[in-house]
């Protein structure tokens, strides 16, 4: 794996502060370290919090993240993987197609090949990982989401055909399910992980109309977000979910780019938002939220 071209360490780190309370500091301090397995100030003098301590907290060196879907240099995923990178952790990224290897080389990652649809090739996936760079960590699934070559299934129920109804399933809830299963019992055996799934606001806070078989994929993903966080809350791992609403990629049609424009914000969403919401979920200090599903979407959905 060739070296990264993005550090942690390469923002500033200090920032000052009124009304500092060292002693204050030392306690919370160690206090933070006991849990998410930090050195602490113990013994030492405490220093003042800088913006280094912060990025010490949320971490991510020495971490090993896959991170599925991340093909398009405009996408949800890549956005995603890049951000990881900045926080330092390795970086596996895997798509249908061999451009995942220009993704790969633009951050400093590790590009895979796979259908993730297929459990065969999950397997195999899970294997070569390892076998490249080490045991993963980090899980984001995010393989699912269309594209201008794999459109979704757009009809109304009545019209619904078995084989596109499962066409949406398995793109959209299978893959989260097999690659999740291919992952989780390393991570629960080592006692520490972070699976992030990818939902969207359709089927868990809205529907559209002829999209039926979206919306329930996307709602089966927040249900198996919280069963699965049941399943491994003692052992380390937490399981999280975001729900993307309209968010402005190279897939984006005209007529979704309208509704983002008429919404709260008056705008889509970017990539690089939605990025910072799953980072969120795998970082160090976010140890203590699980089984939740986070709305990405400009305050859309509070309207009615």
């Amino acid at each position: 794996m060739s070296e990264p071209r993005t550090s942690a360490d390469a923002f500033d780190s200090s920032f000052e502060t009124a009304d500092y309370d060292a002693d204050a500091y030392a306690t919370v301090d160690q206090g933070l370290a006991e849990v998410i397995d930090l050195p602490s100030s113990s013994g030492t003098q405490a220093t003042r919090p800088s913006r280094g301590r912060l990025q010490e907290l949320d971490s991510l060196a020495g971490k090993i993240a896959l991170v599925t879907g991340a093909g398009a240099p405009d996408g949800i995923g890549f956005a995603i993987a890049t951000r990881l990178r900045l926080a330092g952790a390795s970086v596996a990224i895997v798509s249908t197609t061999k451009r995942i290897h220009e993704r790969a080389e633009e951050i400093g990652a590790i590009g895979f090949v796979a259908d993730l649809a297929d459990e065969a090739e999950v397997g195999g996936l899970a294997d070569a990982v390892a076998e490249a760079i080490g045991e993963v960590d980090i899980l984001i699934n995010n393989a699912g989401l269309t594209s201008k070559t794999d459109p979704a299934v757009v009809k109304p129920v009545a019209q619904l055909s078995y084989a596109d109804w499962q066409t949406e399933i398995t793109r959209n809830l299978d893959t989260a399910f097999l690659v999740s299963r291919a992952f989780v019992q390393s991570m629960a055996e080592r006692g520490w992980g972070r699976i992030v799934n990818v939902a969207a606001t359709t089927g868990v806070v809205t529907a559209v109309p002829a999209e039926a078989a979206y919306a329930a994929a996307k709602a089966g993903v927040t249900g198996l977000t919280k069963a699965l966080a049941t399943e491994v809350v003692a052992d380390g791992v937490t399981v999280n979910a975001i729900a993307p609403g309209l968010i402005r990629t190279g897939s984006s049609t005209v007529p979704e780019l309208q509704k983002g424009l008429d919404g709260p914000m008056g705008r889509p969403g970017s990539p690089e938002e939605v990025a910072a919401a799953a980072v969120f979920f795998c970082a160090p200090s976010a140890s203590y939220i699980t089984g939740q599903t986070l709305v990405v979407d400009g305050g859309k959905s509070l309207r009615a």
